[in-house]
């Protein structure tokens, strides 16, 4: 079961910037997509913004403008650059790929404070 490496997270405050990175080797080959997830404890887990396959990226509605996906193919890597953060962006972001069975990975999260 391929495990991806998320990291970047941490603590900043309202307008400030992160940026995450997950590594998911194999998904471009593998044709997969892949998504940045957050979930606040107790809720329900939200899809950010996502990169299908064919390179398409869509983002949440309360997260564009501000946040921007890109990838590095050659190193498998997907960053999401977080910027004019606010407090109700903290959560526990993950990545994960999906679309076909040689997709399914997940990975262990990394927290996003915003105060």
């Amino acid at each position: 079961h391929v495990q991806l490496v998320e990291s970047g997270g941490g603590s900043v405050q309202a307008g400030g910037s992160l940026r995450l990175s997950c590594t998911a080797p194999g998904f471009a080959r593998k044709k997969c997509d892949l998504a940045w997830y957050r979930q606040l404890e107790g809720k329900r887990r939200e899809r950010v913004s996502q990169i299908t396959a064919t390179g398409m990226i869509i983002y949440a509605d309360d997260v564009k403008g501000r946040f921007t996906l890109s990838i590095d193919r050659a190193r498998d890597t997907v960053y999401l650059q977080m910027n004019n953060l606010k407090p109700e962006d903290t959560a526990v972001y993950s990545c994960g790929t999906f679309g076909n069975r040689f997709c399914e990975a997940r990975g262990q999260g990394t927290q996003v404070t915003v105060s």
